[in-house]
């Protein structure tokens, strides 16, 4: 179960890029906070059985501490601060989690960390010249 979710979260990770790539969305950073978080729920959805069976209560935090982690930069996208701190704290906290539950449940978070990273990276791209 653990790594059909975690070929699940690669896999889409793989899509969010070719679709970023391809289709060049206005807001690219906001697609891939969005993408982040969805990827997030969608594998503590599918560990959630797995991870009830093994750690019973403790099962809330193992998997609720990675979902609040890749809220924070929606979060802050609709407020409308610190965006960028919030991705990378996102990513750290993320990261540490996945090393952190890296025998168990934590590899199959880490491939967020791409997206979440890659939304931080592009605050400082170069922006295309409108000029000609």
């Amino acid at each position: 179960m653990i790594a059909l979710a975690t070929i699940g979260a690669i896999v889409g990770v793989l899509l969010v890029g070719l679709v970023v790539l391809v289709r060049k969305p206005a807001d690219t950073r906001s697609v891939l906070r969005w993408s982040a978080l969805a990827i997030t729920v969608l594998v503590a959805a599918a560990l959630t059985p797995f991870t009830v069976d093994d750690s019973g209560a403790a099962a809330t935090y193992l998997l609720g501490v990675p979902v609040v982690a890749a809220l924070l930069p929606v979060l802050a996208q609709r407020i409308g601060r610190l965006a960028v701190v919030a991705e990378l704290v996102a990513a750290l906290v993320l990261t540490g989690w996945g090393l952190l539950l890296g025998l168990g449940i934590g590899g199959a978070f880490l491939p967020a960390v791409i997206l979440l990273i890659a939304s931080a990276a592009g605050t400082w791209a170069p922006r295309p010249s409108t000029t000609a």
